[in-house]
């Protein structure tokens, strides 16, 4: 039986909530072409929005493209498609980094696991708001560990100790930026100030800054540095911040994509669980910061991103590019 073509409407629905995936200053460093007669979406990195000074390797660029693999993987389980995943196909082409064949279900049935997570994609956001001092639930936490283990990811919680030096590793990689005049390079490039803020389609608004912090231990990054902000103000932040490592196995842009999408998964399922989220990579741009976040029990494994888990507002919707700027249909 032929497969049931797919309007045009159907793709700009599937790669619009594919590009609602977080990414490094959301700079959306992603591109889709659409092969109409293959039904194939293909997902392409965007080395325009690289960020040669935080991110040298292009590990965050593909962890962010991974993030929206996941979301595209559930818009076509939502959309009773089968999301058939191919990772870096083309080994002569490294910017193209998946396949998807979009397959009519078997027999009629589409996976409920991904599908169920749909809700969620529109109303995750990065908070970099305070949370609440108030534990997560044992069986909340072991759903997220879930969600990244489906994926091929392993994500842990640390124990105080640990947690205690991602902390200051959060704190140093602060500390660096302060003395090197350099390293706030790509966060200067996206970052929107004033009336830039409101018509902006990518990066970081100021609305989205969320309040600076006072005191408190939680990990989030200033996005004004110096630069003024209006209306912006002061306030304490979690002195026991909820932190979670999510790491893999090896360390490369297979690697990286397995991470970003189970990065998505977790907080598709966090946000479900109405939990606030937000991520910090400040303290892993350096290849050397990553192993020091390791577990200090196992020492294996590689530290991918730090999430900040809790309690509280789940901040601004950001910005997003049209699709017919990342999307071609061919």
């Amino acid at each position: 039986m032929a497969s049931r073509p797919l309007d045009e409407k159907t793709v700009t629905t599937l790669v619009a909530e594919a590009s609602a995936a977080p990414s490094m200053h959301n700079a959306q460093p992603w591109r889709f072409r659409y092969r109409t007669d293959q039904r194939f979406v293909l997902l392409y990195a965007d080395p325009d929005r690289a960020m040669p000074r935080s991110d040298p390797d292009n590990r965050a660029l593909h962890i962010g493209c991974g993030a929206a693999l996941l979301n595209l993987r559930v818009a076509a389980a939502h959309a009773d498609l089968v999301p058939e995943t191919t990772l870096l196909p083309e080994p002569d082409d490294p910017l193209l980094l998946a396949a998807v064949h979009l397959a009519d279900p078997v027999h009629g049935v589409r996976d409920e696991d991904l599908a169920r997570l749909h809700p969620a994609i529109r109303q995750r956001h990065t908070s970099r708001h305070p949370f609440a001092e108030k534990d997560i639930p044992e069986d909340v936490r072991a759903a997220l560990q879930d969600a990244a283990a489906q994926e091929g990811a392993v994500l842990l919680f640390p124990g105080p100790w640990h947690a205690e030096t991602v902390l200051d590793l959060a704190h140093d990689a602060e500390s660096r930026d302060l003395m090197d005049p350099g390293a706030n390079e790509d966060l200067v490039r996206w970052t929107r100030l004033g009336p830039e803020a409101d018509t902006a389609v990518d990066g970081v608004p100021e609305y989205a800054f969320g309040p600076r912090k006072r005191n408190g231990k939680a990990p989030v990054r200033d996005f004004s540095g110096r630069r003024p902000v209006a209306d912006r103000g002061t306030t304490a932040f979690e002195y026991t911040p909820h932190l979670a490592l999510l790491s893999t196995r090896g360390e490369g842009p297979t690697d990286w994509l397995r991470a970003g999408q189970a990065l998505e998964r977790v907080l598709l399922e966090a946000t479900l669980a109405d939990l606030a989220t937000s991520l910090t990579s400040h303290a892993l741009e350096e290849p050397e910061l990553r192993l020091l976040a390791r577990d200090p029990a196992s020492g294996t494994g590689q530290v991918q991103m730090v999430l900040r888990l809790g309690y509280g507002p789940r901040g601004p919707a950001t910005p997003r590019r049209p699709v017919r700027d990342i999307l071609e249909i061919t």
